[in-house]
């Protein structure tokens, strides 16, 4: 039977105006429902709504006009509010995304192609911190600075190790393993959480006794916004010593760059787990004195040491005397003044500058993440300065994070992440940019690509390794409309979790078989 064009579009502004009309159905059904007992919600007709969904973000690319909005935002202050949001919108049929502090990589957090509401949990930041049993209970919208400074409160010789950025949400964080300049010496901060409190798809509010270890399992790494609504953490606070050492070397191409990395590939995964040494990679742009512009490699070889200058310098001669650090070079500090140290913070400044949830400047970008097993010849190096000579390349950065230490000593299969022993070290790929525009931002997402691409003969194969908390939609992604299919989820999941993937979808089977909780990435459930 044949249809004329007509027909076709009055057929489609019919089915159109239908679904607009239950999704319009299913909003109002959803306030109506939440009215009951919660007032902390905002709709697009309030004031506050386009303040309280850009505060918390993080990645301008997902800040623009044509960026999908919420239709609810719920800040929810207790437990019983977030249960409350949970049952509304599995009754009504509302799509919920989870944000603790918005630093997800792709946005996830707080956009989606589905009409959707936004949980933010910035009310729910309690830390209470119990110094005799060395542990915290910790609430999923607390910052990792939060957290460092309410641990340094009650004591100088406890710490956690999670990351550098203070204003990085312990709910994502945590939820994907969570990486800092404590793991070769304590592991992720997924290795270190020995309780949680969730709501499941049914609303129902479980700890770890009552959710059971395979759910427990699931959520130390499994990615966040996926099997549950985390609320809080019960953490495993660590010894630390009454002062650690600090140092960062910046070493340039004409400084010979080039062998330092290829030296540091070996070294850095063998050096004592007291000992971490990552680099961050950059290009920098300067002029001579005739005003001719001057462009190099800079690579900053950024420690952390468990222990004195007395003790790090013979290390330091014995297994890397090529980059000849000198006493002058280091600082002695406590741990919660080296936090200060690696988010660019001066030492002898307020530690209160850990409880802002501000980050100092907010700007566009992409990131990428590989796992290096074999160490890049020096040609190889060589080939990636010319990818940061280019002109996109002016805020761009590779950050190589070592292994070795606990992080060899852990099984793969202990909780979802599974980048363990084999790993030399694990590398950041990031690219910046100011001006807004399409144009812009493809050439900038095109050069990330083709550094990546490049990268491939270099790093881990079959798979090839990511890091959940580097969200990549490149490398696959989930139904825009809701549905997932396995074998689509296996193509970015086998990335992430490596032979932990297939469990997690058992998993996710189990607790969420209606896939109530889902997301561009999340584990499918078998099902849905």
């Amino acid at each position: 039977m044949k249809i004329s064009l007509f027909s076709f579009l009055l057929l489609l502004l019919v089915l159109s105006s239908s679904s607009w009309s239950t999704l319009a159905d299913n909003h109002e059904a959803f306030i109506q429902c939440l009215s009951q007992s919660n007032k902390t919600y905002y709709t697009p007709n309030n004031s506050s709504f386009s303040s309280i969904l850009q505060f918390s973000i993080q990645n301008l690319m997902f800040n623009t006009t044509e960026t999908p909005k919420p239709l609810v935002i719920v800040t929810p202050v207790s437990e019983s509010e977030v249960q409350r949001v949970i049952l509304c919108a599995k009754k009504t049929g509302m799509h919920v995304r989870v944000r603790s502090a918005g630093h997800d990589y792709e946005g996830l957090s707080y956009v989606s192609e589905v009409p959707f509401v936004i949980v933010d949990l910035i009310n729910l930041r309690t830390i209470n911190v119990d110094v005799n049993d060395k542990s915290a209970w910790v609430e999923a919208g607390s910052t990792i600075g939060e957290l460092y400074y309410r641990i340094a409160e009650k004591s100088k010789t406890l710490g956690f190790p999670a990351g550098v950025c203070p204003t990085v949400g312990v709910g994502g964080h945590f939820s994907g393993g969570g990486y800092g300049t404590m793991m070769r010496k304590y592991g992720l901060s997924a290795d270190n959480i020995v309780d949680a409190r969730l709501v499941d798809a049914n609303g129902r509010i479980l700890d770890r006794v009552s959710m059971g270890e395979d759910l427990f399992w699931a959520i130390r790494g499994g990615g966040g916004n996926t099997f549950g609504l985390v609320l809080s953490w019960k953490i495993k606070l660590l010894d630390v010593p009454e002062k650690v050492t600090v140092f960062t070397l910046d070493k340039t191409l004409e400084q010979n760059l080039t062998k330092l990395i290829h030296k540091w590939q070996n070294v850095a995964p063998r050096f004592h787990e007291d000992l971490f040494i990552r680099i961050i990679i950059r290009r920098v742009d300067s002029s001579d004195q005739g005003g001719n512009n001057k462009q190099t490699i800079v690579a900053s070889f950024n420690s952390l040491f468990f222990g004195g200058i007395d003790r790090l310098l013979p290390i330091m001669q014995e297994n890397f005397p090529e980059l000849g650090l000198r006493r002058e070079d280091c600082i002695e500090m406590s741990w919660i003044e080296s936090i200060m140290y690696f988010a660019g913070f001066p030492i002898e400044g307020s530690f209160d500058v850990l409880l802002s949830r501000v980050q100092p400047t907010t700007r566009y970008f992409k990131a990428k993440s590989d796992y290096v097993y074999q160490p890049i010849p020096e040609g190889g190096l060589e080939g990636i300065w010319r990818f940061f000579f280019e002109d996109e390349a002016q805020s761009s950065y590779m950050i190589l994070t070592p292994y070795g230490g606990r992080m060899d000593e852990i099984l793969p299969s202990d909780i979802p992440f599974p980048h363990r022993a084999g790993n030399l070290y694990k590398i950041q790929h990031l690219v910046y940019w100011d001006k807004e525009g399409e144009e812009v931002a493809e050439r900038h997402i095109s050069w990330i690509r083709r550094l990546y691409s490049y990268m491939a003969p270099f790093v881990s194969m079959f798979p090839r390794a990511a890091y959940v908390n580097y969200r990549d939609l490149d490398i696959g992604m989930n139904n825009k409309k809701g549905y997932t299919s396995y074998m689509q989820a296996k193509v970015w999941g086998m990335k992430y979790f490596k032979n932990n993937f297939d469990r997690l979808v058992h998993v996710k089977t189990k607790v969420d078989p209606s896939n109530f909780f889902w997301n561009e990435q999340s584990i499918p459930s078998l099902t849905s």
